[in-house]
């Protein structure tokens, strides 16, 4: 079917490993995927992710259709906060530049002056070379990007609903009962969580680090489907899995991948003027990179 309509199914990190091994074309972070929808030479994209990444691929792919299997797929940060939110913070602190965390709707991109992603965070606020941003929504990865750098860092007080529930106990707990065992978390996790483990790193860093490293034994504080996505490339690894799943990465499934592929329906549609707004955040963030 993906031969017959020219189409690419692009897969998070997060989804399971039927989508993410079985089906999809490209499997990687937000960024990655952002890049890979401007770059494939497809007529319809199908998102196996979460709403604000099949917009993000549309601001990236505007001429092309882009699907989400469940319109539903949401992400509690991304529905932290909107436009208006940012139209009044622009307000309360002005000429302020504005450091959006790709985790957005578009929106909230096009009242945005760069967007980020958790792997380049540090990076673009930097690029900015002022001494002060406005980072949203996530206030975790805001706390660990003030920590990373001199500039002062304006949080919003969104949070994810995965990487909010861990806690540094559970984190003592499982080194404890696991001698050796190495703990790499993600930058959406509290800074005590962070604190308490080896590593902190976006997505693909933390993948790229159990590839480079092979620690006898690991835990990865982060979505657990990651970890066995990462276990398939990994053999030799002893995982061990703290689950939290992210019950809106969950809502794709294969049955309802094929029924939008089928039937084309779940479009994502941004109007022009919102869109091109958009889209330069985006593009801003991709030219900066890793």
């Amino acid at each position: 079917l993906k031969k017959e309509k020219n189409a690419i199914i692009l897969a998070h990190n997060y989804q399971t490993p039927e989508i993410y091994h079985g089906i999809a074309d490209f499997a990687a972070d937000s960024l990655a995927l952002a890049v890979e929808a401007a770059k494939t030479k497809a007529d319809i994209i199908v998102m196996c992710g979460v709403h604000f990444m099949a917009e993000t691929a549309k601001l990236m792919s505007p001429q092309k259709k882009v699907l989400l299997p469940d319109m539903n797929a949401g992400c509690s940060l991304s529905s932290s906060i909107t436009g208006e939110d940012v139209r009044l913070l622009k307000k309360k602190y002005p000429n302020v530049p504005v450091v959006s965390y790709v985790n957005t709707s578009a929106d909230v991109k096009a009242e945005t002056d760069v967007c980020c992603t958790s792997a380049n965070a540090v990076k673009v606020v930097e690029s900015l070379g002022v001494k002060k941003v406005i980072f949203l929504p996530d206030d975790y990865l805001a706390k660990y990007v003030a920590s990373k750098t001199k500039v002062e860092i304006i949080p919003w007080k969104g949070t994810c609903i995965v990487h909010e529930q861990f806690t540094a106990k559970e984190i003592k707990e499982i080194k404890k009962q696991n001698p050796g065992i190495v703990v790499i978390a993600h930058p959406e996790c509290p800074p005590d969580v962070i604190n308490a483990s080896d590593f902190a790193g976006s997505t693909s860093g933390m993948s790229d680090y159990v590839k480079k490293n092979q620690p006898k034994k690991v835990m990865m504080v982060t979505e657990c489907s990651m970890s066995d996505n990462v276990q398939v490339e990994n053999p030799k690894v002893e995982f061990i899995k703290p689950c939290n799943l992210c019950p809106y990465m969950k809502k794709i499934t294969l049955p309802k991948i094929l029924d939008c592929l089928e039937n084309e329906s779940n479009e994502i549609i941004i109007p022009t003027n919102l869109l091109e707004k958009a889209k330069l955040s985006v593009e801003r963030m991709t030219a900066i990179g890793r």
